[in-house]
């Protein structure tokens, strides 16, 4: 667990701002990093170099072939970047003005990967589903355009039955379609990204009773501790609509880079307990961090009990 930097910004409309300022730079110098390959197996080890040290690394390698007799291997440029969102006003304030941002001209975004943090188990065009509202707001663009390729989104699974097929089914057939969703996208995220699945940036909310993804207080969700469990369906979520799908905390914990979004006087409780006690199950935010940055971009008015 890295320390949290704390951000605090004169209104939620800066923090949107920021972020999504932040998220551009951060998705093209992601991209933008080297990595030294191994002369003998020719993969890429996880230490970077930026393009602007390139000449050094040229030299390094110079030096090695004429002390080795051996051909490494040339740098190469990661060949993607991987972003998990979630829902939450602030997040999807974020990516309405990464839309109107001039760096997002400057991103390749064929090497860029869209998954969630959780979903709502609704219709894939339900105005609740986190990702149909990414969707209008930016994405959706990015593909029309011919930019993102559609297989770059990573969606949760959408609840296909009817309105009336919802109303009437039971618990058990609610928890067997959640249990399914969530081990599909477990396996999705596996087939991506290898065995221990990481994200390069992970960008969060939170809500005033401290609830993050769809990890909630003292709910069964927050509870998992198994590392190797990644996804979890829930039916019965205190907060509507009740049907969600959820990464859990230790999956959520394992990105490189968590920002996370919180703004408003309704946050400064929630805030002064995250920050009090790490990995509080009544405050499940308390649990997020990253294993490189953890930054939390706030307002005043939220961290007033700090």
């Amino acid at each position: 667990m890295v320390n949290r930097k704390l951000e605090v910004y004169k209104d939620a409309e800066t923090v949107a701002q920021a972020a999504a300022q932040r998220t551009l730079l951060a998705i093209l110098d992601g991209l933008s990093e080297w990595r030294a390959a191994d002369p003998d197996t020719g993969n890429t080890d996880s230490a970077t170099l930026h393009t602007t040290n390139q000449s050094k690394q040229a030299d390094s390698l110079c030096s090695a072939k004429s002390e080795n007799q051996a051909t490494p291997q040339p740098a190469a440029v990661r060949s993607r970047y991987d972003v998990a969102l979630t829902g939450g006003s602030d997040i999807l304030r974020a990516l309405t003005y990464m839309a109107s941002n001039p760096l997002a001209d400057a991103i390749d975004w064929n090497h860029v990967h869209f998954w969630w943090g959780d979903d709502r188990f609704v219709a894939a065009t339900d105005e609740d589903r986190s990702s149909y509202q990414a969707r209008k707001r930016f994405l959706d663009k990015l593909v029309a355009d011919g930019r993102l390729p559609e297989n770059n989104i990573h969606e949760m699974a959408a609840d296909t039955r009817t309105p009336e097929q919802v109303a009437t089914a039971s618990d058990a057939e609610n928890d067997e379609l959640l249990a399914k969703a969530a081990a599909d996208y477990e396996a999705e995220l596996r087939r991506e990204l290898g065995d221990e699945p990481t994200m390069d940036l992970l960008i969060l909310g939170m809500g005033p009773d401290g609830h993050f993804a769809s990890l909630f207080p003292n709910h069964n969700g927050i509870k998992i501790t198994d590392l190797t469990r990644l996804v979890v369906g829930d039916s019965h979520s205190p907060k509507m609509p009740p049907l969600r799908i959820s990464m859990t905390a230790p999956m959520l914990a394992r990105s490189r880079r968590t920002w996370m979004l919180t703004c408003g006087a309704g946050k400064a409780d929630a805030t002064a307990h995250v920050f009090a006690q790490p990995n509080n199950p009544a405050y499940p935010a308390s649990f997020a961090t990253g294993t490189e940055e953890f930054a939390w971009f706030t307002t005043a008015d939220a961290v007033t009990e700090l």
